[in-house]
């Protein structure tokens, strides 16, 4: 099954920072890059559904999100968004494997075949042990691998990861980029990964679109940016 293309043209004012972004990608994960307050989380928030942007237009496939001049604006919910913010996201009063089923409401079955599911994306990502924990209990890397389960599991038209890989340690983290590259090619949705490494970038075959003070300053392959970088991020990003 092909990705629908998920189109953004956005205008948001947050503070001092104008934040004028246009690109667009399909099944193919783009990487967001950026030094710190660039706007990068912003973004994710305009788009997953949390805020509401001053001007644009969002549209996934032919169904749109965001049309400001037509006042329409889809809310969370409506979009359909598999959505890894950075810091604590899971429900502290559930157990993990409820957190992981609570997206699979409409699993045919009731709460025995949700569970079973959540268990199931738990045992993938090495994660079936943490099942019966309380999310207090969870370390802070325990914690953003059960968000990212949690996201995923639910087959979300769009996934909008926040950084979702700084909180393991290095063995972890190169074990997650396999397993999250293998269901992103599963999932075949739209994925907008938020990242200040550049081996997330490698690891997905993602496309990179830098950002610094609100706006686009260069996209393209890790490669080509690394052999022009457009800024100092840039080329510190990628090693030059």
């Amino acid at each position: 099954m092909s990705a629908r293309t998920l189109q953004v043209k956005l205008r948001h004012r947050v503070g001092a920072l104008e934040i004028d972004v246009a690109f667009e990608l399909g099944a193919r994960p783009l990487a967001l890059i950026g030094p710190n307050g660039a706007g990068k989380s912003t973004v994710l928030k305009l788009l997953a559904g949390g805020l509401v942007p001053d001007e644009g237009r969002v549209a996934w496939g032919e169904r749109l999100w965001v049309a400001t001049g037509a006042g329409v604006a889809l809310s969370p919910a409506e979009r359909r968004v598999g959505y890894v913010p950075q810091g604590p996201s899971l429900f502290e009063t559930m157990r993990v494997w409820e957190n992981v089923a609570f997206g699979l409401r409409d699993v045919a079955g009731g709460r025995q075949a949700q569970r079973a599911e959540a268990l199931r994306w738990l045992e993938r990502w090495g994660a079936s042990s943490l099942s019966e924990r309380r999310v207090q209990a969870l370390s802070g890397g325990e914690a953003q691998r059960v968000a990212l389960v949690r996201a995923l599991a639910a087959r979300p038209d769009v996934v909008l990861l926040d950084e979702p890989l700084s909180a393991l340690d290095a063995i972890a983290r190169r074990q997650l980029r396999v397993r999250l590259s293998e269901a992103l090619v599963e999932l075949q949705v739209p994925t907008i990964l938020v990242t200040h490494d550049w081996r997330d970038v490698a690891a997905l075959g993602a496309r990179v679109v830098a950002m610094e003070e609100g706006r686009v300053v260069q996209s393209g392959e890790l490669q080509a940016l690394s052999e022009a970088p457009a800024t100092a991020f840039i080329a510190e990003f990628s090693g030059v």
